[in-house]
């Protein structure tokens, strides 16, 4: 069974930590992105999220979001956690991250 719980990293060398989950499959944690696209300080950021049917066994779906600390901006992540025959554990994941536009006409920029 996959445990979502502990210290992730990727292959860009982010990481985040993620909290135990509660009874409805909720979590928090904190993300420290290798990779970003501003001049500020990077800095660790919350993150909030949930599991799909924490008490089934398997390999389970499940999605965050980010809240950035150094950016107008927040990420939303979905993904699933795959566990293969040796037992090692790995999310795939997508991502959609949303930047505050001044205004309507420029929303088109918003989304990457």
């Amino acid at each position: 069974q996959c445990d979502l719980q502990g210290l992730w990293r990727n292959e860009l060398g982010s990481n985040m930590t993620l909290s135990a989950l509660d009874a409805s499959g909720t979590f928090s944690g904190s993300y420290h992105t290798a990779v970003a696209a501003t001049n500020k300080q990077i800095l660790v950021s919350p993150l909030q999220g949930a599991q799909q049917h924490p008490g089934d066994k398997g390999q389970p779906t499940f999605g965050f979001t980010v809240q950035w600390q150094f950016a107008d901006s927040m990420t939303a992540f979905v993904g699933q956690c795959f566990v293969d025959r040796r037992g090692k554990e790995t999310l795939e994941t997508t991502w959609l991250l949303r930047e505050e536009v001044p205004s309507r006409k420029d929303v088109w920029k918003a989304t990457r």
